[in-house]
C-alpha cells in the first residue's frame, strides 16, 4: 500500500466468519461487505427488529470500560477495536459490517483473522480521493499517571509504553511508523491479555464469558498460562498499539500525526480523539496527492492547502 493512497479503498467481495464474543460469550456471525466511496465503516446488527446502522465514529462510542462499544438508538455493538484496527492497518476506508449478535467475535484475541479475511477478499480502489486528518498542534489528555498525546508528524507514528508492575509484564515500549506491511507483520498477531485474578472477577460480574486460553493471554502471579507461550517477547505492548490503532480510527479518517501513549487504554484513547475533534484549530482535513507528497518529502502539517495537499470543503 502506498504511504498515502490516492483513492479510497474497500474490499473486493463479501467475506464472513463466525466466533464468540469475548465478554458476552454469544456465538456471532460476522460478514464484511464492499461499500461505496464516502460510506465509511458502518456496523449493522441483523438480529434486531429494526436494523440500525452505526458508523464507526467517536460520537457513537457509548462505553470504554473493558472494550470499545458503539451504540445508537438503543442498539450496541461491543469490542469493535480489533476489527477496526485491522481495517485501518490495511487502509480500508469503506465497509459494511453485518453481525447477528451484540459483539464482534474475538477470534484468537488479535486482529490477525480479520487481516486474513480482508486480504482473502481482496482490496478494490474506488474513484474518490482519500482524505486525511492532519494534526496541526499537540493535544494531550491525562488520567492519573496515564497520558496520551498526539502531535504533528509527517506520517502516522505510534509510540507506546506500558508498565503493569508485574514480573512478566514490567515496562515495555514499542514504536512504529504505520504501514500495511508493518501492521500485518508486527502488530496484527498480538493478542489481548488479562490477569487470572481479573478474569475470575469479570466472570462473577457476567463479563469475559467467551474468554479462554484460545483467545487471550492469561497471566497469573508468576507465569503465562497459555501452553504455547507468547507470539512476541513484548506481545503485551504490541497489543496495546493494536487497540490504539482501532480506537483512533474512530476519527473517521486516517490520521497523520504521532500518537504517544503511556499506560493508556480505550477510555483515554477515546478522550484524546474527542479532545482533538472538539478543537478545530488542532487539525485539518486534507486531500493529498501521494506521489507528490512522497517525492517532495513535505512536512505535512506545515503545508495545508499547498501543492501537495488540498483542504476539504466538506
Amino acid at each position: 500500500m502506498p504511504l498515502f493512497p490516492d483513492n479510497q479503498r474497500t474490499i473486493s467481495e463479501p467475506v464472513s466468519c463466525q466466533g464468540v464474543g469475548l465478554h458476552s460469550g454469544v456465538s456471532v456471525n460476522l460478514r464484511l461487505w464492499p461499500a461505496p466511496a464516502d460510506h465509511g465503516i458502518v456496523f449493522v446488527r441483523t438480529d434486531t427488529p429494526r436494523q440500525v446502522s452505526i458508523p464507526a465514529l467517536s460520537e457513537y462510542v457509548v462505553d470504554t470500560s473493558l472494550a470499545t462499544t458503539l451504540g445508537k438508538d438503543g442498539v450496541k455493538i461491543g469490542t469493535v477495536e480489533h476489527l477496526l484496527s485491522a481495517l485501518a492497518g490495511l487502509g480500508i476506508d469503506n465497509v459494511r459490517v453485518e453481525l447477528d449478535g451484540p459483539e464482534v467475535p474475538v477470534m484468537d484475541g488479535s486482529a490477525d483473522h480479520f487481516v486474513q479475511m480482508v486480504t482473502g477478499a481482496g482490496v478494490r480502489e474506488l474513484e474518490k480521493r482519500r482524505s486525511y486528518l492532519v494534526i496541526k498542534k499537540p493535544v494531550t489528555v491525562t488520567e492519573g499517571d496515564k497520558e496520551a498525546t498526539i502531535s504533528p508528524a509527517r506520517r502516522f507514528r505510534i509510540s507506546c509504553t506500558i508498565d503493569f508492575k508485574h514480573p512478566l509484564i514490567s515496562s515495555q515500549s514499542f514504536e512504529l511508523e504505520m504501514s500495511e506491511r508493518c501492521f500485518s507483520g508486527e502488530i496484527a498477531r498480538a493478542r489481548t491479555f488479562g490477569f487470572l485474578r481479573d478474569v475470575e472477577r469479570m466472570k462473577k460480574l457476567g463479563l469475559g464469558r467467551g474468554g479462554s486460553l484460545d483467545n487471550a493471554i492469561v497471566v497469573d502471579e508468576s507465569s503465562i498460562l497459555n501452553p504455547d507461550g507468547l507470539r512476541f517477547p513484548d506481545e503485551f505492548v504490541r497489543h496495546k498499539i493494536l487497540d490504539a490503532v482501532g480506537d483512533v480510527s474512530l476519527f473517521g479518517r486516517p490520521v497523520i500525526g504521532h500518537l504517544n501513549a503511556f499506560k493508556t487504554g480505550h477510555a483515554l484513547n477515546h478522550k484524546l480523539v474527542q479532545k482533538v475533534l472538539s478543537d478545530p484549530s488542532s487539525y485539518e482535513l486534507v486531500q493529498g496527492r501521494p506521489s507528490e507528497m512522497e517525492r517532495a518529502e513535505v512536512r505535512l502539517p506545515e503545508l495545508p492547502g499547498g501543492r501537495d495537499l488540498e483542504p476539504l470543503v466538506a
